[in-house]
């Protein structure tokens, strides 16, 4: 009993004097928090889910290596085939930062400073939009509206006209809506940034900004500590009057998520301050397209025999080698065999049909949806087919950005929905999951059509990531759907508020109040 007391007591002086600043951080952390899920359920939403399509036939179309060539291509970093606003173009990336350069597959022809009028196309697709463009630029960095979350670089920034300054921002490369605002979001998106994320603290005084988070937001910890042990060992008859009464009674329902939302917050912000947050997407090196002499044009029709090709790429192969990546349409899964990797080792999932109402584009977006079907390999050299498939393309994609060799990795398998440990902001699928062990200690996430590397994540990264996402986002009410998943987190953070830090603040003020004038009796 003695313990039982001590505890009691330590817990009350403790939760007492952190009332005020806990209530404090409470609002402030709170109401930020509400501020986001405002902004995820009511920001403006793309009206289709799918990038553009274009029906693909390559049968007597100018042979790619050749069109190359002629424009002085002889090294890309990516060369695909997108749909765009005519139809079927060649898209080709030179530089990381450089805007697409874009051919016609019939006559090989370029069509110069094309990139522009692809990404208003894109953006008029994904938002069904038809007003006239007030501005457009292309942007190579993150800034406050287009923060360093979305990953993809460069985008163009499209703003369509009107009071709501509606704008797309639109990554060319991957025929993909990397994020939409309008003034509502913006403003938003700039009180979450102000109040929850801090980000208006000077790069250089990050050491402080870390440090004064970790102490209000520790004090969240504490007061949650000290409330749950205080309803362990102080027992009440009946309930309390007023503010006392409300206080205790949301205590019980409240303490844990509180103590889970701020003891998570702080674990990733003190990881963030380890290895500051960046894009780890990186592209391939420049595939050499000098020896590229098969014309897959020519024997078109025999190559997709049976077959839906949703769009040809030219990848890297083992020795430097160029392949043709024939990458299938969705339903090719069944025409095919069923098979993700040609070289016969995974095979494809149920796909799920696509989405198309507003609730499913929503929840699609970050759950992720696979867009593309299996994909068939063919030399660019020899026009031999090339049986290894997928798997092995990723296999050497991931050692060539990891410098490890194959008998480091530990797993491999094909993610074709996003998750804890890669989740929506990367914004590509499908992917190859890597997973190395010594002396990488990594997984890697690997992107077969272009070669790229999607993402990765340190092994002492991961248990912070998933403790954030169940900790912190609740995504354990994922089978809840989005929508129910934000409005319970919604409700619960309200509560918060509601409950214990507008009751904490009428109690501190109460005693405050009694202490003073017994202060003053005294001096009488």
């Amino acid at each position: 009993m003695a313990l039982k007391h001590r505890i009691a007591r330590f817990a009350a002086s403790n939760h007492r004097w952190l009332a005020r600043a806990g209530a404090a951080s409470l609002l402030i952390w709170g109401l930020s928090a509400l501020a986001h899920i405002a902004m995820v359920l009511g920001g403006p939403q793309q009206a289709v889910f799918m990038p553009p399509r274009a029906p693909l036939d390559l049968a007597g179309a100018r042979p790619v290596a050749a069109t190359l060539a002629a424009a002085g291509i002889d090294r890309a970093a990516v060369v695909r085939t997108v749909a765009g606003p005519s139809g079927t173009l060649w898209q080709v990336t030179t530089a990381p930062a450089a805007p697409r350069r874009y051919f016609d597959p019939r006559t090989g022809a370029e069509l110069r400073g094309h990139d522009r009028a692809q990404a208003i196309f894109i953006a008029r697709h994904f938002l069904g939009e038809r007003r006239p463009v007030a501005d457009i630029a292309l942007q190579n960095g993150f800034d406050g509206d287009y923060p360093w979350v979305n990953r993809l670089l460069p985008v163009w920034r499209i703003r369509f006209a009107g009071d709501d300054r509606l704008t797309a921002y639109v990554h060319t490369e991957t025929s993909s809506l990397a994020a939409v605002n309008n003034r509502t979001k913006t403003a938003l998106q700039a009180v979450f940034r102000l109040l929850h994320n801090w980000d208006w603290v000077p790069p250089g005084l990050s050491v402080v900004r870390v440090a004064v988070i970790t102490v209000l937001v520790g004090g969240l910890v504490v007061l949650a500590v000290t409330g749950m042990a205080m309803l362990a060992t102080v027992r009440r008859g009946k309930r309390p009057p007023g503010a006392r009464g409300w206080h205790r009674q949301m205590a019980w329902l409240l303490a844990l998520p509180l103590f889970l939302f701020a003891a998570s917050g702080i674990w990733h912000l003190l990881t963030g301050a380890i290895a500051p947050p960046a894009s780890q997407m990186r592209l391939a090196p420049p595939v050499q397209l000098a020896g590229s002499r098969f014309p897959v044009e020519a024997e078109w029709r025999a190559l997709t025999a049976g077959r839906t090709v949703d769009h040809v790429s030219l990848v890297e192969g083992p020795g430097g080698r160029a392949l043709y990546r024939l990458g299938l349409a969705r339903d090719a899964s069944a025409q095919s065999g069923g098979e993700h990797d040609h070289g016969g080792h995974a095979r494809a999932e149920a796909t799920p049909a696509l989405p198309r109402t507003a609730a499913e584009i929503r929840a699609a977006r970050f759950d992720g949806v696979q867009p593309t079907g299996p994909a068939l390999y063919i030399d660019a050299a020899s026009g031999k087919p090339w049986a290894d498939g997928d798997r092995a393309l990723a296999r050497m994609i991931a050692g060539r950005f990891s410098g490890a060799p194959d008998s480091a990795i530990t797993g491999m398998r094909l993610i074709t929905r996003f998750g804890p440990d890669y989740d929506f902001r990367n914004k590509r699928l499908p992917v190859w999951r890597v997973d190395y062990g010594a002396p990488v200690h990594a997984t890697l996430f690997i992107d077969t059509a272009t070669g790229a590397l999607a993402d990765r994540v340190a092994d002492w990264q991961k248990p912070e990531r998933l403790a954030f996402s169940l900790a912190h986002k609740w995504n354990f009410l994922f089978p809840l759907g989005r929508t129910a998943m934000n409005v319970i987190v919604g409700l619960v953070v309200l509560l918060l508020i509601a409950g214990l830090a507008v009751p904490g603040l009428i109690l501190d003020r109460k005693a405050r109040a009694a202490a003073r004038n017994r202060a003053a009796a005294g001096r009488r």
